[in-house]
């Protein structure tokens, strides 16, 4: 896959990482709506929504690059997550969580430069 595409591809793949993020989102809005509410079917509607958007991409960034590394990725989700808290629902951001999203920040960085140095090892040896 030429530089340009594969760029495309892991942006589309963190773009949709924050769509897959805002489903807990929607989710804990609905669980403050008493019970069938319009707002809590609206909420719960749109997690519907955005799981449903969430795999229809899903299958698109699959067929473009090898599963591991895709779902290496959803680990990004965890940073999204403490953003959203922060955001919308005012959850303090502490040292400890900022190194934890750090260290799966490394992770997925240092898992990507791996998993395309063993591609090209594969490239060569064929």
């Amino acid at each position: 896959m030429e530089k340009a595409q594969k760029i495309k591809t892991y942006v589309l793949l963190h773009v949709l990482m924050l769509i897959f993020s805002l489903s807990p989102v929607c989710s804990k809005l609905a669980g403050q709506q008493p019970f069938l509410s319009f707002k809590f079917v609206l909420f719960y509607g749109l997690v519907i929504l955005l799981l449903g958007i969430y795999a229809l991409l899903w299958q698109q960034i699959i067929k473009r690059m090898p599963l591991t590394t895709a779902y290496a990725n959803k680990a990004v989700t965890v940073v999204w997550g403490m953003v959203w808290g922060a955001l919308l629902f005012q959850e303090d951001i502490t040292l400890q969580k900022c190194i934890g999203a750090a260290i799966i920040v490394v992770g997925v960085i240092l898992y990507a430069f791996s998993d395309s140095k063993s591609q090209k090892r594969r490239a060569t040896d064929d």
